[in-house]
């Protein structure tokens, strides 16, 4: 689908439940029309993986995530050998001729047949498609060196098989929670984009959008309250997904207003630690007032 302006990407994306800003719009629709990855920093649950996800579905492209962790390797992200089928071949290419010829049977082993794509070899090869490489931050600096020629070049190189190239830039979102700092040479690569808790307003509209059947009131009190601790000293911070999840826990008992009562009830919908718990318990009715 081809979009010619923020707005109209912010109304696809609207349609489809994701409420972008001006800012997140206009930053998704120039890594689209300039065909360069889009770098997201922000703090968790502020919607970077969403918009991913989002303008997937906005865009009808398919989506391929590589989940980021420490330890990452080509292997996991882009591609390995199958080598039980490969042995298998192998051997029947072994019963099957007396006079096998090496040079031959070794080429036939490093062949697309054998070969296991990954994420980031799945979405060179299936482009157009959105790719989203989530919490990069989560990697080390070997990976993000691996990251740098399919950025610069939307192709790899595998050895034994050679250049695989995209004969579309894939749509590339990172994201990053910040736990450490992304080198500049990624990071140069990139458009970049800090995502913000959304204001009051629209924190109450994702509300009523993604929350079937809650009423102004209730979207309201659940909104406000979740800013005021965003304000506190916690160890996790609530996020959009935990206002979704408090919201949604309220009217799974049948609750139309968030009081003290309830509110301590379900405490654990918007807060995970114990630490986060004690601190907001003892300033609960300051939260609600």
């Amino acid at each position: 689908m081809k979009v010619n302006s923020p707005e109209e990407l912010a109304t696809e994306l609207d349609r489809v439940g994701y409420l972008a800003d001006e800012g997140v719009a206009t930053a998704a629709f120039l890594a689209l029309r300039m065909q360069r990855p889009l770098f997201c920093e922000g703090e968790p649950g502020t919607g970077k993986t969403s918009l991913a996800v989002s303008l997937s579905e906005a865009l009808g492209l398919p989506l391929v995530r590589l989940q980021c962790h420490e330890g990452i390797d080509a292997a996991q992200a882009l591609y390995e050998w199958d080598f039980p089928r490969q042995l298998l071949h192998l051997r029947a290419l072994e019963a099957g001729s007396e006079h096998l010829d090496v040079d031959t049977a070794e080429q036939s082993l490093f062949t697309e047949r054998f070969l296991l794509a990954r994420p980031l070899l799945r979405a060179l090869k299936e482009s157009p498609c959105v790719l989203l490489v989530d919490e990069i931050d989560r990697a080390d600096d070997e990976f993000e060196a691996f990251l740098l020629q399919l950025l610069d070049e939307n192709a790899v190189t595998i050895p034994e098989f050679g250049e695989i190239r995209a004969e579309r830039p894939p749509l590339v979102l990172l994201t990053s929670n910040r736990t450490r700092e992304v080198h500049d040479a990624l990071k140069r690569r990139c458009l970049y984009h800090w995502l913000e808790h959304p204001d009051l307003a629209r924190e109450v509209a994702i509300l009523r959008r993604r929350v079937p059947g809650i009423g102004d009131r209730l979207a309201t009190q659940v909104a406000v309250a979740v800013r005021r601790l965003r304000e506190l000293e916690l160890l996790k911070p609530p996020g959009i997904a935990e206002s979704l999840d408090w919201a949604q826990a309220l009217l799974a008992l049948n609750r139309d207003e968030l009081d003290a009562e309830i509110a301590a009830r379900t405490l654990g919908a918007v807060l995970k630690y114990s630490e986060d718990l004690d601190r907001v318990r003892a300033k609960l009715d300051t939260v609600l007032a």
